[in-house]
């Protein structure tokens, strides 16, 4: 039997995958936590120690980022068909998923750098796979967007040498009210909403979705924008009532607002898809800074399954209607892709917090915590609004891929038998149904019992039963012959680029400084110092030897007048 290099990595990514499943099941049994020093190096009396932690959280992590991995790497086995760089494409899939295992693993800020690091560099292989002008510039968003983080990491690193070691996990207890620990948390706050595309640097999450959509599935679920939430995960200790904690609940209840909205007047199938992905990391990050690390964790872990199952059929509907992906293209097409289709729409409802899928165990008791929390009305009415628009957009997914007629072209060959891809995916259909109660077993040994008056306690319920209603409303197709959006189109170009925050991040830089060099260049460059410089006295010099060649030419005219010349200036002389 030929074994391609997919398969091979599937079944060793899905073996480790496993054992690590087995081995944090006995360790949140028996409440363990391994802390391993490997020295690399010792050099005279200096050493280079490797750190590794490992307790219940980080093999869980471990456990479900390579589970997603695998599936996503059998399911490229199809959707990159054909692909003459297949094997340079799973060999960076692998070094990404390698980057995280790091991040993960470490309780220690150098050894955080090189899997943070990881992530940046292989992510930016990633997106500029396809090798097109839109792929370049979205590389180089992502890579410098991400750049910010890192240079805050690097900074937080460099003020940890005031403690005597990297190792972070040591210190958070103790140095909880001391200054310079609070400004290494304000830096790793900031390389988190780097990584996890919060606001002002959400611009680089959909501008990502140039990359093949496997990386996307993998990007959007377990990797890359998690590693910011995990960290945060691994210092909440520092942000406990602090004012970072406010900031960044701030920060991430208006980056799940403005996903939401934007979402709504979005028509590509995969940029509505990592604009859900932005709503959900603000929900983690805003539940995280009210002090509650664990439910971030458990909505983290529910979110990376059904949101790698949505990119996979994503992915699948994409390659069926030749590589097309405006949604108002896809009428209809569940009569082709009736099983694509199925294993879509139970992820969106898992997405929606639609009772007893994956995502109702942690959406439904995020938004109890948050109602029996001590918050202003501006958060909880950002809470439950976005919460609606989750719902609205993701109908409006549902409706133009399930109703009306297939719009794209007559002659179709559209069909389900692409077996690797749909093997992939119903893999996660399963986890997408079950993984939500598993999960809220395993994690919350006692159930949660929170009192609640009945109308706040169907509150949830009611925010998606209203946003679906509005989301099929807007979407009927009637609505969109007469295109309403043009009359009020300053709104809706403000509302679908995210607040201008691509703009913002692209031009609105860019500009000023190209515009400013070009005056430096001309006024100084090309300017003053060309005229006080080298061009300058090159100009004097040859003005002159223009002068001293035309004496020099042995002309009549020119004896005379100097001899005149001399006489007058002699009886000037003579006169004083």
């Amino acid at each position: 039997m030929y074994l391609s290099i997919c398969l091979i990595s599937f079944y060793f990514l899905m073996s480790i995958s496993l054992t690590l499943f087995m081995l944090f099941l006995n360790f949140i049994m028996n409440d363990l936590v391994i802390f391993i020093e490997w020295e690399l190096l010792s050099l005279n009396s200096c050493s280079i120690v490797m750190t590794l932690l490992f307790d219940w959280m980080s093999l869980l992590f471990m456990s479900f980022v390579l589970f997603i991995s695998s599936l996503v790497i059998f399911y490229s086995m199809g959707y990159m068909h054909g692909d003459y760089n297949m094997n340079r494409f799973i060999i960076l899939v692998l070094m990404f998923v390698l980057s995280m295992m790091l991040l993960i693993i470490s309780p220690n800020l150098i050894s955080i750098l090189l899997g943070w690091d990881g992530l940046g560099l292989v992510s930016y292989c990633l997106v500029i796979y396809y090798q097109n002008e839109k792929s370049y510039n979205a590389g180089m968003i992502t890579a410098l967007s991400n750049r910010i983080g890192d240079v805050a990491l690097l900074m937080a690193i460099a003020w940890m040498l005031n403690f005597g070691s990297w190792n972070y996990i040591f210190y958070l207890e103790a140095m909880k009210n001391c200054f310079e620990m609070k400004l290494i948390c304000g830096m790793v706050i900031l390389a988190a909403i780097t990584k996890s595309a919060q606001i002002p640097f959400s611009s680089w999450l959909p501008a990502a979705m140039a990359a093949p959509t496997p990386v996307s599935a993998l990007v959007h679920s377990s990797t890359l924008v998690t590693a910011g939430i995990y960290l945060l995960i691994r210092f909440n200790i520092l942000m406990e009532g602090q004012f970072f904690a406010l900031v960044l609940l701030l920060i991430g209840c208006l980056t799940m607002f403005m996903a939401g909205v934007g979402a709504n007047f979005e028509f590509d199938l995969k940029k509505i898809i990592a604009l859900s992905t932005l709503s959900q990391l603000g929900l983690m990050m805003s539940i995280l800074s009210m002090g509650l690390p664990i439910l971030a964790f458990f909505h983290l872990l529910t979110h990376a399954l059904f949101k790698a199952l949505l990119f996979m059929c994503a992915g699948a509907v994409i390659h069926n209607v030749g590589n097309n992906q405006d949604i108002r293209f896809m009428g209809g097409i569940v009569n082709q892709l009736p099983l694509t289709l199925s294993c879509m729409n139970i992820a969106n409802l898992a997405l929606c917090g639609t009772p007893f899928l994956a995502g109702f165990y942690s959406k439904d008791l995020i938004l109890e915590m948050v109602s029996l929390s001590y918050l202003n009305v501006l958060i909880y009415f950002l809470y439950f609004i976005s919460t609606g628009l989750t719902v609205c957009y993701s109908f409006r997914l549902i409706y133009y891929s399930m109703t009306g007629t297939f719009n794209f072209k007559s002659l179709n060959s559209i069909n389900d038998e692409e077996w690797s891809m749909l093997k992939g995916m119903l893999g996660l259909l399963f986890f997408a149904i079950m993984g939500g109660s598993m999960l809220s077993w395993l994690i919350f040994p006692s159930p949660s019992l929170i009192v609640l008056p009945l109308i706040m306690k169907l509150m949830t319920l009611l925010v998606s039963l209203i946003g679906m209603w509005i989301g099929y409303e807007l979407s009927k197709f009637k609505l969109n012959w007469k295109l309403n959006s043009l009359k009020t189109y300053g709104m809706s170009s403000f509302l679908g680029s995210m607040w201008f925050m691509p703009i913002l991040s692209t031009k609105f830089i860019n500009s000023y400084f190209l515009k400013l060099g070009y005056l430096i260049i001309k006024s100084i460059d090309q300017g003053w110092s060309e005229m006080l410089g080298g061009q300058g006295i090159y100009n004097l010099l040859k003005s002159n030897s223009k002068m001293y060649q035309l004496v020099q030419t042995n002309n009549l005219k020119i004896f005379l007048l100097s001899f005149v010349v001399w006489v007058i200036v002699l009886m000037i002389f003579m006169i004083y």
